[in-house]
């Protein structure tokens, strides 16, 4: 059975050829109603754009692709901007990931295509990527399930971080319960702290809900009151909002926290300069902690204590999976959880 075309999607959703073009290219220039309609005949069809069928069907591009959502936190690249020298220290989850794979990818002789905007919906972004590359890893929570099941029967797809969506893709990880519960642990039983709070990311963020089950079960061990939803919660996990959620916590009524363990290291940092503005000082006053080891946590005063997820690793990995699918299309699918390790610094009171 031959692939599905254009002219097929274009059949089907009973519109020219040149409006299912546009849908995939500019689909801010199609009215909502016929860009679905366009989609699901796509979807139904099992269509795949490309601008080298050819290519694709004998995965001869030479490129692998990486999809995730735009991380991009205005205060770190400005702090990058005051300080040219710290441009690899403000290197963030995205960056780390892409990193790896760059690395990876060379070593196999291939370039990396990096699809990093959900301008114009996860449909865009899909089509930017998966008619060009061999095969793509994508980061959880960036392209609709449904989406990924129709590139899956074309190209070789890894997914990384969050739960496991479809059982038939290759899928990695990193130990993000076992992580925080250690980390947790560390707060309860070296420092005696019993007065913590988390603050996490929004409910549709694996991630982030994977650590605040570790953080509930080191509560749940050390007999500690163990909550049901987090402190506070934010949506996008940057600086501006970890600064936020630290005033918010301390004009709070009630008995001051004597931690505060936040879902990733940018909230944390954003958190510390709230704390410095505020005067509370820290770790005498309040012990703050992060998650993801990015480069910036070393720098910043106090140091920021965290849980190291090996990040480039998570990069150079999904590389190697796709490199395996490409050369074995039958191989059963791996899923593998990648180790993390507590790195303990001075904003908890070590270091």
């Amino acid at each position: 059975m031959s692939a599905p075309t254009v002219y097929d999607v274009a059949e089907r959703s009973g519109v020219s050829i040149a409006t299912v073009s546009r849908v995939y290219r500019t689909p801010e220039s199609v009215r909502a109603q016929t860009r679905e309609r366009v989609l699901e005949a796509a979807r139904e069809l099992g269509y795949v754009p490309s601008g080298n069928a050819r290519g694709l069907a004998s995965r001869t591009t030479g490129v692998l692709g990486l999809c995730f959502p735009d991380y991009a936190d205005p205060d770190a690249e400005a702090d990058a901007e005051a300080d040219s020298d710290a441009d690899d220290a403000v290197m963030l989850y995205s960056d780390q990931i892409i990193r790896g794979m760059e690395r990876a990818a060379r070593r196999h002789g291939y370039a990396l295509l990096i699809a990093a905007s959900l301008e114009g919906g996860p449909e865009s972004l899909v089509a930017k990527v998966a008619g060009r590359v061999d095969g793509f890893a994508v980061l959880a929570q960036t392209v609709p399930t449904e989406d990924l099941e129709v590139i899956s029967r074309r190209l070789p797809v890894v997914m990384l971080a969050g739960p496991r969506e479809i059982d038939h893709l290759d899928h990695i990880v990193v130990a993000n319960a076992d992580g925080e519960r250690e980390l947790t642990r560390h707060l309860i039983e070296d420092h005696g702290l019993r007065r913590l709070v988390f603050v996490g990311g929004d409910t549709d963020s694996p991630d982030a809900e994977a650590r605040f089950r570790g953080f509930q079960e080191a509560c749940r061990d050390a007999g500690l009151p163990v909550p049901d939803e987090p402190a506070l919660r934010t949506t996008m996990m940057k600086q501006a909002e970890g600064a936020r959620a630290a005033e918010a916590l301390l004009d709070r009524r009630g008995e001051r926290p004597e931690a505060m363990l936040f879902a990733n290291d940018q909230m944390a940092v954003g958190a510390l300069r709230a704390l410095a503005r505020r005067g509370v000082r820290v770790p005498q006053e309040m012990a703050v902690t992060g998650f993801d080891g990015i480069p910036l946590g070393r720098i910043v005063q106090p140091s920021l204590t965290t849980v190291r997820q090996p990040i480039r690793r998570l990069g150079e990995q999904a590389v190697e999976l796709l490199v395996q699918r490409l050369s074995d299309t039958g191989r059963e699918p791996v899923s593998l959880t990648l180790p993390v390790s507590v790195v303990r610094r001075a904003s908890c009171g070590c270091g």
